[in-house]
């Protein structure tokens, strides 16, 4: 049975979409659609674990175009990051939101050698905490706690030695952005969040697109309701995704970084990265009862194109394989 928050929550948006239905029904919705409310408990922590991982393919070319010998040299690496986050309701508040203390429980990367020995900066979120407002919408109110992580992060990143200019070390933290900024995205995104959904029922929005070097493109997202699903622990909505490029990024979403920089490795030594395409589809379980994700799988593939400097002409094809995952613990 749902907490009595979502039974309040309910009869505001009820009143809000003008039926004036008596309190203590599911209102405010058109018979057969399903209200997707987020909700917390008192006393409860959900705590999740985030993974993003990529297999990134670099494909050179022909590194002796003159030579009727030349042979296509390809790269292959992979990177990830793993991450388990708590959400405690510190302040519910029955006529509007809930006021939640993230912990950054902890953060690892691993893949992609050429980070050498110094830490990757995303690991920095570790042991971090912020807190913000979620209302049933699943629409976050002020971010400014986890942008102050975020670009706190960013600092770590850059090299504490200029000398040789400003430097900054590959890192993960766009990656930890994708899982955080972007929490109940699905639930939030919807235009008429008062009007309830049955499957078969689709929405756009928009979500990142974190990669391993510096790139501005973002996803567009069609969501799709496609079932819901009875289950002993509640009743599940099953929520698909897919996904094509978006080559804009918002104006609201972060930037880790407060200095230009020059970023080391192979993905800053390569320039002019232009997005060929992107494509990919995922699948979120919305718990309608508890009001809660229970866990998520977003995978796309991209397509990105290059070059070296000084106008050695080569062209330098670059494939990425991306996972992120949401699990509930």
């Amino acid at each position: 049975m749902r907490h009595s928050l979502t039974i309040t929550v309910i009869v505001i948006l009820a009143a809000i979409a003008g039926c004036g239905q008596p309190s203590g029904q599911k209102t405010g919705k058109p018979a057969g659609k399903e209200m997707l409310t987020v909700d917390f408990q008192k006393g409860q922590t959900l705590r999740y674990k985030f993974v993003s991982s990529r297999e990134i393919t670099v494909d050179w070319g022909q590194m002796e175009s003159n030579s009727p010998q030349a042979k296509t040299r390809v790269d292959k690496s992979n990177e990830s990051i793993e991450l388990v986050v708590s959400y405690e309701p510190i302040e519910i508040d029955p006529y509007g939101g809930t006021k939640v203390k993230a912990t950054c429980e902890s953060a690892k990367v691993t893949g992609l050698k050429q980070r050498g020995a110094r830490q990757d900066a995303a690991e920095t979120f570790a042991g971090k905490t912020w807190t913000f407002t979620v209302g049933p919408t699943g629409k976050i109110d002020d971010y400014s706690q986890l942008y102050a992580v975020i670009r706190e992060a960013g600092k770590q990143a850059i090299r504490p030695d200029t000398s040789q200019g400003t430097v900054k070390e590959p890192d993960m933290i766009y990656d930890v952005i994708a899982t955080q900024w972007f929490l109940w995205d699905s639930i939030s995104s919807r235009q008429n969040v008062t009007a309830g959904l049955s499957p078969g029922d689709q929405w756009k929005s928009l979500l990142s697109a974190p990669a391993p070097m510096i790139l501005w493109v973002a996803r567009d997202v069609t969501y799709r309701l496609d079932e819901i699903r009875e289950d002993p622990n509640g009743r599940v909505a099953v929520i698909h995704s897919s996904y094509t490029p978006y080559k804009d990024i918002p104006s609201n979403w972060p930037v880790p970084y407060e200095v230009r920089f020059q970023m080391s490795g192979m993905f800053g030594f390569l320039r002019n990265y232009q997005v060929q395409s992107l494509s990919g589809e995922g699948e979120e379980l919305f718990n309608i009862n508890a009001g809660r994700t229970e866990k998520y799988n977003q995978k796309y593939h991209l397509e990105v194109l290059s070059s070296l400097p000084m106008g050695l002409g080569i062209t330098p094809k670059i494939s990425i394989d991306q996972n992120l995952t949401m699990q509930l613990l």
